[in-house]
């Protein structure tokens, strides 16, 4: 195959997730999500906890400081670091799907990754939500919104990008519109 790297950004209730799982069946790739977590906490000083629950924080110090000595003086720029490395050191191993985490980003200069972008209407996302992880309709509306900032502003700090802007991406689908299967077999597609 032509690519050995594939990354998959998405927004929170489009699938990404289960897009990058049924692909990594597929083509018999190792899967990244949150066994990614694990594999920080072994390699860093950072507990699971702490990067489940701050593993998508932008630092407190500013985007500059961390550019400058790319270590950043917060626990926010120095976990981005051992993220970084951990993903980098995956794509060295090869044949694997990365989800999230700037993956697309800190892989960005490898030319046998292929990079996807998941999206869908708020609609779709929020039933998806409510029927694949059971929330409540209540504080549905919130959570999609507050995800979507948390990772919008953790992804414009470290990549100096937009989140979700196509010419970032080899391909962006609309997973509400065209269905999580067809995403699954268009990617496949693309990458063999």
């Amino acid at each position: 195959m032509k690519y050995n790297v594939i990354t998959i950004t998405r927004e929170f209730g489009s699938g990404g997730r289960t897009i990058a799982k049924e692909l990594a069946a597929r083509l018999g790739y190792s899967y990244y999500d949150y066994n990614l977590v694990q594999k920080i906490a072994e390699q860093s000083n950072f507990s699971r906890q702490y990067i489940e629950e701050h593993g998508e924080d932008a630092s407190q110090s500013g985007w500059f400081a961390f550019a400058w000595n790319n270590y950043g003086g917060g626990l926010s720029d120095q976990l981005y670091v051992a993220q970084r490395n951990v993903i980098t050191n995956l794509a060295e191993q090869g044949r694997c799907i990365i989800v999230g985490r700037c993956a697309d980003y800190i892989l960005r200069e490898r030319t046998d990754t292929f990079h996807a972008f998941i999206y869908a209407d708020r609609a779709f996302r929020q039933k998806r939500i409510v029927d694949v992880y059971g929330e409540s309709d209540e504080s549905i509306e919130s959570r999609v919104e507050k995800k979507d900032r948390r990772r919008i502003t953790y992804y414009r700090y470290y990549t100096d990008r937009k989140w979700g802007q196509a010419k970032y991406y080899d391909v962006c689908l609309n997973s509400g519109h065209i269905g999580i299967d067809m995403c699954c077999d268009l990617i496949e597609r693309m990458v063999k």
